[in-house]
């Protein structure tokens, strides 16, 4: 069944975001090399809304369950964010940036922006716009 396929993989959607994701990723490491993409988001949100649970922080973040719990370990680790059990409900954990974590976020905020500009960078302002707007609207 060659070339007679209607299917194309260079034109489905999935294909083409994972691969504008990958370009994304590759801009992000070179940029910002203490974190990953995924980290920086957890620090993004920790910033903007204070503590969380960590399933809470997953679901602000759109991770799954095990995704978050690696990435809070791992930031655990980098001594930038602490998580301790909640003392209502010790099974939960409660997530806070710590003041390393809080210091890294706001020194590497303006590059992040860059990273997205870089991302954007092939469409014009008002493909950037369009594109921003369809996305949400797939989300």
């Amino acid at each position: 069944m060659t070339g007679n396929s209607p299917y194309r993989l260079d034109e489905q959607i999935g294909y083409l975001l994972r691969r504008v994701n990958q370009r994304h990723l590759s801009i992000f490491a070179a940029s910002i090399p203490g974190v990953t993409a995924m980290q920086f988001a957890a620090l993004a949100r920790l910033a903007e809304l204070g503590a969380l649970s960590q399933n809470q922080l997953g679901r602000e973040t759109s991770m799954d369950a095990a995704t978050i719990k690696g990435v809070v370990d791992r930031l655990v680790r980098q001594g930038l964010v602490v998580a301790v059990p909640d003392s209502e409900d010790r099974r939960r954990l409660t997530v806070t940036l710590s003041d390393s974590g809080r210091t890294l976020f706001e020194a590497t905020t303006a590059t992040a922006l860059k990273v997205s500009e870089r991302t954007l960078a092939p469409l014009s302002a008002r493909e950037r716009s369009r594109l921003v707007a369809l996305l949400l609207r797939l989300t």
